[in-house]
């Protein structure tokens, strides 16, 4: 199977019907389809075939929903890519990639571009919803990969050790991941119109903002960027939005603009956070500006990403990401990998459908997280005896700052360079805004002197602003196992007993 089929066949179903809103205006299916036709044959004619991989740094835009079904159709992988990410991360994760070609938006800044033409990618910016300038395309040769043929697309990170680590999926495991969300969460309609604004390199944005449209025969609405988030309180009331897609920290933002614009917002029947651990503080608020409570889920990229939902507000248990999807197969283990009881507390594990297989050209990472068919998704949870899941703290290091993932190693990584730092240990803290932040506990040389801010400010200079530390403490000593690990979660916990 190929989602390009139910793309297809989306737009096949009528041509005057609604496909998609952006930059003021309703787009037709027949429109959208023409420029997704352009895209294919743009690319055909430039090379790109079977098995190449397409890397795309374009925010959600009717160009960008094109590329993908143009990559689908020639049986290509589509590898959306953060620009934010930094320029060294990406050249890593190009190298892994080794794409055809680079597809740039308008947006990228020409600095990037022209670094990345120097280390010999191809490059080609195409606009928002129009192929002209881009006739003449041409990409670089590329082996195809056999990784596996049935690929649909590459999501990647910066990897625990500030390494590439990407997660491959094939289109079997995004559409069971849709079919299981519509099968789960029964208020989602054709008659829905769903907002995309979450970033595509964002599996929570491309499955369910990008994707889930096509196969449920709904309308979606493009936006390039949540900021600000007056734009996005105008597109809701404009488009009459039925169904809000946002992370706990977005929702916090736009509930707090519905009420400075004093507006009223009518109309919305699903309201979905996931991303980030929400803060059921919210709630009262989120439910007075939208009309309808939230609902909380939960993913991870590696399970195409959403693993669990809270089905209805009627049905839903505050605080938790409500029962695992339909065909996730959960275990409980502990952290030295015995399995546990449920109900109870563990480490999660999963298997089925919706689940990737490995991490892509990387045979020792897989082989920590991915054990005999099942996944480690590194959380530890509660599950009631009802199936509610409820997240208690992360075994992995991630800090997720406003939806999007940081890898303490990479950070860390940085710190050391700096000659005054001996040892550098980076955990997330609570935040009302971003749900959490980086702080550093640093160890410095003997003899060396250095500040707070000039630390904070030489990460600044080489990292993506959502990675840099927002504080610093200079300690003695590090809590250390009796392994000779550092206890991240004993500085955490005692970070925590201060508030």
């Amino acid at each position: 199977m190929n989602l390009s089929d139910y793309m297809n066949k989306y737009i096949e179903s009528g041509s005057d019907k609604k496909c998609c809103w952006f930059n003021n205006s309703w787009w037709s299916r027949k429109k959208f389809g023409e420029l997704a036709d352009e895209c294919t044959e743009i690319l055909r004619a430039s090379g790109f075939s079977h098995g190449q991989r397409l890397a795309v740094l374009m925010p959600n835009s009717p160009m960008t929903l094109a590329i993908i079904l143009a990559t689908w159709r020639l049986g290509g992988v589509f590898c959306p890519l953060n620009e934010k990410t930094g320029e060294l991360s990406l050249t890593k994760t190009l190298d892994l990639l080794k794409p055809f070609a680079v597809i740039l938006s308008e947006s990228v800044k020409p600095e990037l571009e022209n670094s990345l033409k120097n280390s010999g990618w191809v490059c080609s910016r195409f606009d928002y919803e129009s192929l002209r300038g881009n006739e003449n395309f041409t990409g670089k040769t590329a082996p195809a990969d056999d990784f596996d043929k049935t690929l649909a697309v590459i999501f990647s990170t910066s990897g625990t050790t500030g390494d590439p680590k990407a997660v491959p999926l094939t289109h079997e495991n995004i559409y069971d991941n849709i079919k299981a969300c519509l099968e789960h969460v029964p208020d989602l309609t054709p008659s829905d119109s769903l907002i995309n604004v979450l970033p595509n390199f964002h599996a929570f944005g491309f499955t369910i903002g990008c994707i889930l449209p096509f196969v449920l025969d709904a309308t979606q609405v493009l936006l390039t960027s949540f900021m600000p988030p007056s734009n996005v309180i105008k597109a809701i009331i404009e488009t009459k939005l039925t169904v809000l897609l946002l992370v706990p920290t977005m929702l916090g933002f736009a509930a707090s603009m519905v009420e400075r614009m004093g507006v009223k917002i009518s109309g919305i029947k699903l309201v979905i956070a996931g991303g980030d651990r929400y803060n059921t503080k919210l709630d009262d608020r989120i439910t007075a500006a939208f009309g309808v409570p939230l609902i909380e889920g939960y993913g991870i990229t590696e399970c195409s990403p959403v693993l669990a939902v809270n089905p209805t507000p009627s049905v839903r248990k505050l605080g938790t990401v409500g029962p695992a999807l339909p065909r996730f197969e959960l275990q409980l283990r502990s952290e030295s990998g015995e399995i546990t009881q449920i109900p109870g507390e563990g480490v999660l594990w999963t298997r089925g459908p919706s689940v990737a297989s490995c991490y892509y050209h990387a045979p020792e990472v897989t082989s920590e997280r991915f054990i005999d068919g099942w996944f480690n998704t590194g959380d530890y949870v509660s599950i009631d005896s009802d199936g509610y899941i409820k997240i208690l703290d992360r075994v992995t290091d991630i800090i997720i700052v406003g939806g999007f993932n940081v890898y303490p190693q990479e950070v860390e990584a940085i710190l050391d360079e700096h000659p005054a730092v001996n040892t550098a240990v980076v955990v997330g803290m609570p935040n009302d805004m971003s749900g959490e932040v980086p702080k550093a506990f640093i160890v410095k040389n003997q003899g060396v002197e250095v500040s707070e801010r000039e630390l904070i400010q030489f990460c600044k200079e080489r990292l993506s602003h959502y990675k840099v530390p927002r504080s610093v403490e200079f300690v003695e000593s590090l809590p250390i196992s009796a392994t000779g690990k550092i206890l991240r979660r004993v500085l955490r916990q005692k970070e925590r007993e201060k508030k």
